[in-house]
């Protein structure tokens, strides 16, 4: 029954893509590692699986020999850059990654990279390769929320649809992208929001840029903020970026590891605030310190959607908002501004316009 059902999906599959004239693309998967690339005990262990459980991940020629669908829509070759879970990555890290990526598609042979990655920080490394990436081929990061060995694992069909969204033409200049669950997500607006649902993730306040059908994209719309080749950001002769930590308030809140951050030498701090960025006075205070000190403030919101935009008591501080940039997508943003600048004016601008 098993090979009579693969023989009805390769058969359906061609059919799909019998017009294709010309040859195919070529396509580089840069492999991170993550749950994609994981294996559990057996089909039932879909939350206990991996590196803790005994059981190494799988390498980029074993995942690529596991899905032989996704040959059909591009000539591909594969490179296994970590292998680790995406809660262990370091900045260190997606340098290398943005700067392998650089390479790739500078070369007229390739016409697209998709990363496999793990789901916990997905939603940071798609923004940070947004702004730096240097191209307007296109890139496509890939997660799943299952192990390969779970039952109904959504891994294969997830790397599928990526490798076909990354091989169509209409896939240029959208950004970088995440495509999960059939749907196509900008690095902007995307974000995980569920422990463990195969539907984890969703742009709440942006909205899908389009969803995969029949291994082909349809968009619904195209990102307005700069990205990619437009911005200004160059991390090609950086080996890290300036430390900024996230500090996150509760009712009653004091300035405790606000103080703790800038004992540390961050440079930046992002306040995940209570509603439109508000704090307790003495974390107000704790901010002000520290902003004396030299440090950039940016203020957010623990909320998980809307707009923080400049008010007159951020203003008048020199804080800088989020506006709708989430706490770590913030702390990316912020990051790579403090590599060009400190001046709030100019930080604030880029938060605006990416």
């Amino acid at each position: 029954m098993k090979a009579l059902l693969l023989s009805i999906i390769e058969e359906e599959t061609m059919a799909i893509i019998k017009d294709n004239a010309g040859p195919k693309p070529h396509i580089t998967i840069l492999a991170t590692g993550g749950t994609i690339a994981s294996r559990g005990g057996n089909s039932l262990s879909l939350t206990d699986y991996g590196v803790s459980t005994g059981r190494q991940p799988v390498g980029i020629d074993t995942l690529m020999e596991a899905v032989p669908e996704m040959h059909q829509f591009a000539e591909i070759s594969g490179e296994q850059l970590f292998n680790v879970g995406s809660s262990k990555l370091s900045i260190e890290n997606l340098l290398t990654l943005a700067k392998r990526i650089d390479v790739l598609l500078s070369m007229e042979t390739i016409d697209g990279v998709v990363v496999t990655h793990g789901t916990d920080t997905l939603e940071e490394t798609a923004y940070f390769l947004n702004l730096v990436v240097k191209s307007d081929k296109p890139v496509v990061l890939v997660a799943s929320m299952r192990p390969a060995t779970g039952l109904s694992a959504d891994g294969p069909i997830n790397l599928v649809n990526a490798i076909a969204l990354a091989s169509n033409p209409s896939a240029r200049n959208k950004g970088v992208m995440v495509c999960m669950n059939d749907q196509i997500s900008s690095a902007f607006g995307v974000a995980k929001t569920n422990t463990t649902n195969v539907a984890a993730f969703k742009c709440p306040d942006t909205g899908y840029l389009g969803i995969m059908q029949n291994f082909e994209p349809f968009f619904m719309s195209v990102p307005v903020k700069r990205h990619t080749h437009q911005t200004e950001f160059d991390v090609a002769n950086l080996a890290t970026l300036p430390r900024v930590d996230i500090v996150y308030t509760a009712l009653g809140t004091d300035g405790l590891f606000i103080d703790a951050a800038v004992a540390a030498g961050a440079k930046g701090i992002i306040n995940s605030g209570l509603g439109h960025g508000n704090m307790s006075a003495a974390a107000m205070a704790s901010l002000e310190a520290a902003r004396e000190n030299g440090v950039t403030v940016v203020v957010g919101s623990r909320t998980g959607g809307g707009l923080v935009t400049p008010t007159q008591q951020f203003m008048q501080r020199d804080f800088i908002t989020a506006m709708m940039h989430s706490a770590p997508k913030s702390r990316i943003l912020l990051m790579l501004a403090l590599t060009i600048t400190d001046d709030p004016r100019e930080i604030q601008r880029m938060f605006d316009q990416y």
